[in-house]
């Protein structure tokens, strides 16, 4: 159960302004032993002996100090008694405007960083849902694509194989040579700092690039692949290169398809 409400009872509690339901509620909640809202009521019935204390004396509004003169007036006790009770009623209106202010503020303190912190985590959840909604499209897409490249009757799959940088690396293209296709790797380990892997296509005497990409903490990757402008595509394969690629080979082959 959220403790969300005694919390705010407690303020409330502290200046005497609890009862019926409530107020059983609260002291049975109290006789459990909550320290939390026995520090909260000793603090704020602390604060308002301090306010009572510290503030100069507040003048009730005029609709106060209007009801108690009549009620005064209806009495029967003699008029040097009247005179008497005023000033004890009209300080204890004051104290009792003093104190609802007191604990409104409290109670609306409380409310605005519980509501601050609900923002924050609703922010965060919508941006989570976001990347998701962003990834499931990117997904769905690439799915399409392959499906599409599947209904060719031209389509190849083209094997991978792990060289001696990786062994245990495998992967394979999807691949028509005038659509280009998909690439899919498993094993790779992650690249070091400064490095990212690149694919590599070769139809004539000298590799082309064919992108960058990164794989997850399973060594896993996926993305596509354009067809190269210097015909059908002879070789495929993967090297270790500087991070943002370059435009020749530089690095050691992790994967190369059979010539």
């Amino acid at each position: 159960m959220s403790h969300e409400p005694f919390d705010t009872l407690a303020a409330v509690y502290a200046v005497g302004a609890l009862d019926g339901g409530d107020l059983a509620r609260f002291e049975a909640h109290l006789r459990e032993g909550c320290s939390t809202c026995e520090t909260i009521v000793r603090e704020s019935s602390e604060a308002l002996a301090g306010l009572a204390r510290e503030r100069p004396p507040v003048i009730p509004p005029a609709h106060v100090r209007e009801a108690l003169i009549r009620r005064v007036d209806a009495s029967s006790r003699p008029r040097t008694s009247r005179r008497r009770w005023i000033p004890w009623a009209l300080g204890t209106a004051a104290a009792a405007v003093a104190a609802a202010a007191f604990t409104a503020g409290m109670v609306a303190s409380r409310y605005e960083a519980r509501l601050g912190v609900l923002a924050r985590e609703t922010a965060q959840v919508r941006e989570q849902l976001r990347r998701e909604q962003a990834l499931l499209r990117e997904e769905v897409a690439a799915a399409r694509a392959v499906a599409d490249l599947l209904r060719m009757p031209a389509t190849r799959v083209v094997a991978l194989n792990g060289l001696a940088a990786a062994p245990t690396a495998s992967g394979r293209i999807i691949w028509h040579d005038q659509a280009g296709g998909r690439l899919y790797v498993n094993g790779l380990p992650p690249a070091p700092e400064g490095k990212t892997y690149e694919l590599w296509t070769i139809a004539g005497a000298a590799p082309r690039p064919a992108g960058t990409f990164d794989v997850d903490t399973a060594g896993r990757a996926s993305r596509p692949v354009m067809p190269p402008d210097d015909g059908p595509v002879k070789v495929f394969a993967v090297t270790l290169e500087p991070a943002g690629g370059v435009p020749a080979p530089t690095g050691p082959m992790v994967l190369a398809s059979a010539k």
